[in-house]
């Protein structure tokens, strides 16, 4: 794939910052999404300062080499849920949100000291092309229905899912098109160009119904503006302290009891082992677009500390554990900028606009639609990645058609099983599958 920067250029500043904040519009929609799902008065934008940070110290362990940034995880809403459970108070709960996140955290760590002293490449005959594209694939596919859910929804319960589907349709069309026929920057930041394109046109829509009395047309809510400049423009309008996790928990840290901390290490721990897969996985669809195997430079032992002290420091001020996130990948694919510079900035960016209420309120005003729109695009690109890494694959032979086919079919049907607590995701279940009909078939030579 032909990148317009490389992992090592440097953009100018200002084009930096446009690429930053492109990056910070693919994965911010998912990242403050997660805390409204978990509730308890969880605030998005501690959760967004918290990626910030845990993207920061992913880059410093990584060494700089791989331009990924670090959201909150879906993968542990249930081990979140877990620690407001039983009636424990509030603070206790935000207690078990930071516990939670070191313990997982410390998992990765384990698994890091391990892959340091036996290498990586037990893990390359584990999970070779065949095993890990097309569950590289299913990430994307599996986020299929969440892309056309929201491309056929506007943030108003009134407005038409017709008018819906074609400001996302816009959004889509106008990202498709800056990319593949855009000139210099325009190429650059397609995203940028969807989201206004398609964020306009449902304004436009809006507008319209408002003056025609015609409900179905109103697509955006003005309110997340209206309230920003409720109580009059002042410091305050534009300047607010998140409320971190750890400002919360400090209050429940004389509640801490050894069955809690139990219950906690039962909730979080066992699914840091399902999200190593989704790591290993996300480094090896990013290698295949930079052409560098981060998975020995700066090696899988760097990418796994990364993401797990980046998860505890993130955890920290937002409650959320961070994990790699597929939208990152799909940017730096479709934008052909791999600049970790970009990333950098991206995360700098996290941590400031986290104190900027005007931000965060405009993107909350784009809505779910135009978000589809734009995630058609970035889910469709994680798909398509993942299959080409078995473009090599010989299909002809049943060892390798079988395993394709059973990380698929698993993948796509959301084949998962739960334990309490502890639910292995479809795509870790697929993955887990292949491996075990991989193994199984070892016999027969491989002929990629």
């Amino acid at each position: 794939m032909k990148l317009t920067y490389g992992v090592k250029d440097k953009p100018k500043f200002g084009q930096t910052i446009i690429f930053a904040i492109q990056q910070l519009l693919a994965i911010m929609a998912a990242t403050l999404v997660v805390p409204i799902i978990v509730g308890n008065n969880m605030s998005p934008a501690a959760a967004l300062f918290g990626a910030g940070v845990g993207t920061l110290v992913y880059l410093c362990f990584t060494k700089f080499k791989s331009p990924v940034f670090l959201g909150s995880s879906f993968a542990f809403l249930g081990s979140m849920s877990a620690a407001f459970g039983g009636g424990v108070s509030m603070a206790l709960g935000y207690v078990g949100l930071i516990i939670g996140a070191v313990l997982a955290g410390l998992v990765y760590v384990i698994i890091a000291i391990l892959v340091k002293i036996a290498g990586v490449n037990w893990l390359n005959k584990l999970m070779p092309a065949v095993v890990i594209g097309p569950t590289v694939a299913i990430i994307g596919l599996s986020l299929a229905g969440n892309a056309v859910g929201d491309l056929n929804s506007g943030d108003v319960a009134t407005g038409s899912p017709y008018v819906a589907l074609i400001c996302g349709l816009i959004a889509l069309i106008v990202t498709i098109l800056c990319s593949t026929y855009g000139k210099k920057m325009i190429k650059l930041i397609p995203f940028i160009m969807g989201i206004l394109a398609g964020t306009a046109a449902a304004t436009i829509f809006t507008i319209i119904g408002d003056v025609m009395g015609n409900d179905a047309l109103k697509l955006v809510d003005f309110s997340n503006f209206t309230n920003l400049w409720a109580n009059g423009v002042n410091l305050e309008t534009f300047v607010t302290l998140p409320d971190f996790t750890f400002m919360t928990a400090l209050d429940g840290v004389k509640e801490i009891n050894l069955d809690y901390i139990v219950t906690i290490a039962v909730a979080y721990m066992p699914v840091a082992l399902v999200v190593f897969a989704e790591h290993v996985a996300d480094h090896k669809n990013i290698s295949s677009i930079i052409e560098s195997d981060l998975l020995e430079d700066p090696g899988l032992h760097r990418t796994l500390l990364g993401d797990g002290v980046g998860s505890m420091a993130g955890a920290f001020f937002g409650g959320c554990p961070n994990t790699t996130y597929g939208e990152s990948v799909a940017c730096v694919a479709i934008s052909g900028n791999a600049s970790v510079i970009t990333t950098l900035f991206a995360a700098i960016g996290a941590i400031l606009i986290a104190f900027f209420a005007p931000f965060v309120a405009f993107v909350n005003f784009i809505p779910a639609c135009v978000m589809g729109g734009i995630c058609v695009a970035l889910y469709g690109f994680i798909a398509v990645s993942g299959l080409k890494m078995i473009q090599k694959v010989d299909l002809e032979k049943n060892r390798n058609l079988f395993v394709v086919s059973t990380i698929l079919i698993c993948g796509i049907g959301g084949l998962s099983l739960s334990f309490g607590q502890v639910t292995i995701t479809s795509i870790a279940c697929a993955l887990i599958l292949g491996i075990i009909v991989n193994l199984i078939l070892s016999g027969e030579k491989d002929a990629e």
